[in-house]
């Protein structure tokens, strides 16, 4: 008995190499409908992977046939479903530059932008495809004013702009917890020109405020009279936007040191050298 079941088992053993599963046969098979048909019901039934595979095939047999337009949108979609959305996004793309009158175009469109969203990661990493991905947004929303996506797509927008700022507004902070105030006042500035609706434009701008008077109060003194000037220019754009600001009394005190500052420097008598490094 023991020698029987051996021998059938050594004979299963070298049978199996030769044994192809049914996906192995469509996918062999060389026939093009045979396995386009195939693609579609593993695609219906979710198998991803597998209609990928059948599909590449599919699209290289059926060129110029009406059926790759199908084909290859499903095939853009296998991308999707299987969370490659880098290569989503370019295979959405190419369909719609392939097939501009498609039903599907408006579709592809959306698709390509959403899978660039999917990508966008948290606001401290780089924010290369939360760009791409409002930018595709924008596209959609300008190319297709009527449909009803749209207010979905202005969401996604304000979602990852908000992202955007937060990202401007920590880099900004970091540059004036490191003492760097010049570069802290630009970008407090350049987060200003680029997210002029911003809910923290007061916050932002009495950063600002700081930032100039620091750097003046750390600079060399032929820099100082300049450094001065523009931090009492801010001060006073605060004061007048921002009357009953809980931060009025600080940056009033900033604007009257920054003007008995100036005045030393006029009359000759200032050129006492400030706490910390100066440049």
């Amino acid at each position: 008995m023991k020698k029987t079941s051996w021998v059938v088992a050594v004979l299963l053993l070298f049978a199996l190499p030769g044994c192809k599963s049914e996906f192995e046969k469509i996918r062999t098979s060389g026939d093009a409908d045979s396995i386009y048909k195939s693609a579609i019901s593993l695609y219906d039934q979710g198998e991803y992977l597998k209609a990928q595979t059948l599909l590449e095939l599919v699209i290289g047999a059926y060129r110029g046939r009406p059926e790759l337009e199908d084909a290859y949108f499903k095939y853009a979609y296998t991308f999707y479903y299987l969370e490659k959305f880098v290569l989503a996004a370019y295979y959405f793309e190419n369909y719609a530059n392939t097939f501009p009158t498609s039903i599907n175009r408006e579709e592809a469109d959306y698709m390509k932008a959403f899978s660039y969203y999917q990508l966008s990661p948290s606001f401290r990493l780089d924010q290369e495809y939360t760009e791409k991905a409002i930018d595709a947004f924008q596209l959609y929303v300008n190319t297709y004013p009527q449909s009803d996506r749209v207010d979905e797509c202005n969401r996604l927008i304000d979602v990852m702009r908000k992202k955007l700022e937060k990202k401007a507004f920590e880099s900004a902070l970091l540059y004036f917890d490191l003492k760097q105030y010049q570069s802290a006042t630009r970008s407090f500035e350049n987060l200003l020109k680029d997210f002029p609706e911003t809910e923290n434009a007061e916050e932002v701008r009495y950063l600002i405020v700081q930032s100039a008077f620091l750097l003046a109060d750390n600079s060399v003194f032929e820099k100082q009279k300049e450094r001065y000037e523009s931090s009492l220019s801010y001060a006073r754009d605060f004061v007048k936007k921002y009357p009953r600001s809980d931060r009025g009394r600080e940056v009033q005190t900033i604007l009257d040191i920054s003007e008995k500052k100036l005045k030393s420097i006029a009359d000759g008598r200032y050129q006492e050298q400030g706490p910390g490094d100066r440049s």
